[in-house]
């Protein structure tokens, strides 16, 4: 994997404005970024696809063990009122809509996964439509070899999962919602809901905070239009411990990201995956940190809930080498070895690796200075060629 400096598009900008990527910079600071490119092989692409894939399958099995055990659900801080309810989700095969998996690899040797951001994973519009218009771009310009491609299918393949869901699901009116004030989460569900309707699904958005409770218990939007299927861009882990938790398994609403995932978008997923295949290639050691392990030299401290890297802290030998603040950490940590993110020039680099439904869709690459990668990193465009 290559580092490649590249010409900017003169009008990306007027382009974002046009295309309504409206958080392409974010407090000042550049977010989308295109001064230089990430350049694969087809040999690369087709390993990542291998590694998205077995991966995922092998996380689906920590969540077949997760809720057939009490132990295992305290474990992952699952309220005990809401159980029956995850228990439910997935043993009536809830159906996903997409995941987003945490890589650190430089093109050489194994991948590793860092962590599943399965729930409310974001750079999803970015991943899925901007940079793919940068490709056409850059190669009309003559930038790029003619025969460059992308690794990314995640328009078309979300376009089909939306009719499938119709077809096979009855997915026929479909409500968005995400809190208010979040640009970037507005953006993403935006950008959903413009591929359900390519699907010919029917749509409507509302805030989250926006969301009423009907007499009979169902929730309904700002219409009194009672929601039965509702896509949600707000983190499983809030809902489950919110007051209106105990209304959820009665409300009759099929939720996207059903309510399972709130296992695959754990932290405690990562010590269970080793526990379950240890010293797998793509694994990383990693063990709850109340419980005996073995000493590692230099490690992550993960929160069980943490997003976007907050709390997280990294020690080597006994001393604290980085550490982002944030609101998480009462409900306990993980440890998972630490693992170097590829280096190229001054900035460390992570691959979030896409599924839909359960294919892998393609790649996005965030670049940051620091060793902790956050909500602010910077997103890099990618081509390949055979």
């Amino acid at each position: 994997m290559e580092r490649v400096a590249i010409s900017e598009r003169p009008d990306w900008r007027e382009k974002a404005t046009e295309y309504g990527f409206n958080f392409h910079t974010m407090h000042g600071e550049p977010y989308w970024s295109e001064e230089a490119y990430y350049r694969l092989t087809l040999a690369q692409v087709e390993k990542l696809e291998e590694v998205t894939a077995e991966l995922h399958q092998m996380c689906l099995q920590v969540a077949e063990r997760v809720v057939a055990s009490d132990a295992l659900m305290d474990r992952f801080r699952i309220p005990k009122h809401v159980r029956e309810f995850v228990r439910q989700s997935w043993n009536s095969r809830q159906p996903s809509l997409y995941s987003r998996l945490d890589l650190a690899w430089d093109g050489t040797g194994e991948p590793k996964l860092l962590e599943n951001n399965a729930d409310t994973p974001t750079s999803l519009y970015e991943a899925a439509f901007f940079q793919w218009i940068w490709l056409e771009d850059q190669i009309a310009a003559g930038n790029l070899p003619a025969d460059s491609d992308q690794f990314n299918s995640l328009q078309e393949k979300l376009i089909e999962r939306f009719a499938q869901l119709k077809a096979q699901h009855g997915f026929n009116l479909l409500h968005f919602t995400c809190c208010r004030d979040t640009i970037e989460d507005r953006g993403t569900v935006q950008y959903l809901q413009d591929c359900a309707n390519e699907a010919d699904v029917a749509s409507e958005f509302l805030y989250i905070e926006d969301i009423g409770l009907g007499e009979k218990g169902q929730f309904t939007d700002m219409q009194d239009q009672v929601i039965g299927n509702l896509f949600k861009l707000y983190p499983w882990e809030f809902m489950l411990r919110e007051m209106f938790s105990t209304k959820l398994e009665d409300a009759g609403v099929r939720w996207l990201e059903p309510a399972w995932k709130s296992i695959l978008s754990n932290k405690a997923l990562l010590p269970m995956l080793w526990e379950m295949f240890p010293n797998h290639p793509n694994l990383l050691p990693a063990y709850f940190a109340d419980e005996d392990h073995p000493e590692l030299e230099k490690y992550v401290v993960k929160p069980i809930f943490s997003r976007e890297g907050a709390n997280v802290r990294i020690i080597e030998k006994g001393q604290e080498i980085a550490r982002v603040d944030g609101p998480y950490g009462e409900e306990g940590y993980i440890i998972q070895q630490f693992q170097p993110l590829p280096k190229f020039g001054d900035s460390y680099t992570l691959i979030g690796s896409w599924l839909v439904d359960s294919q892998p869709a393609g790649i996005g690459i965030r670049e940051d200075r620091e060793l902790i990668t956050q909500d602010l990193s910077r997103f890099y465009p990618h081509s390949f060629t055979g």
